[in-house]
C-alpha cells in the first residue's frame, strides 16, 4: 500500500470518478475512500481484484491441504508424482 496521496474524500470521487478509474487501471494502487474524515471504502482495480481472490483460493487450498494432513487424509509425495507423471505420459505437451 502506499502514499497519502491515494486517500481520496468520497466528493472527489463524486467528481472526479473517470480519472480515478484511469489511475486504477494504470497503477493498480487502491484508493482509500474517506466520508466525513473517516476511511470507508477502498477501490482497487479489477486486476488488482482477480490476483488478490486468485491467491486467497490458493492459500485456501494449501490450508485444506494442511487440515487433511493433519487428520492422515490425502496421498503421500510418491504417489502423487507417480499420477502426475502417467498423467503426463498420456497426454504429451
Amino acid at each position: 500500500m502506499g502514499k497519502l496521496s491515494n486517500i481520496i474524500p468520497v466528493s472527489d470521487l463524486r467528481q472526479d470518478a473517470a480519472k480515478l478509474l484511469k489511475q486504477l487501471r494504470n497503477n493498480n494502487e487502491p484508493f482509500i475512500i474517506t466520508q466525513r474524515g473517516r476511511a470507508t471504502a477502498v477501490m482497487i482495480g479489477v486486476d488488482a481484484y482477480e490476483k488478490s481472490e486468485h491467491e486467497k483460493e490458493l492459500l485456501r487450498l494449501l490450508a485444506k491441504g494442511d487440515r487433511e494432513i493433519d487428520r492422515g487424509e490425502g496421498y503421500d509425495l510418491d504417489t502423487v508424482l507417480a499420477e502426475a507423471d502417467a498423467i503426463l505420459a498420456k497426454d504429451p505437451l
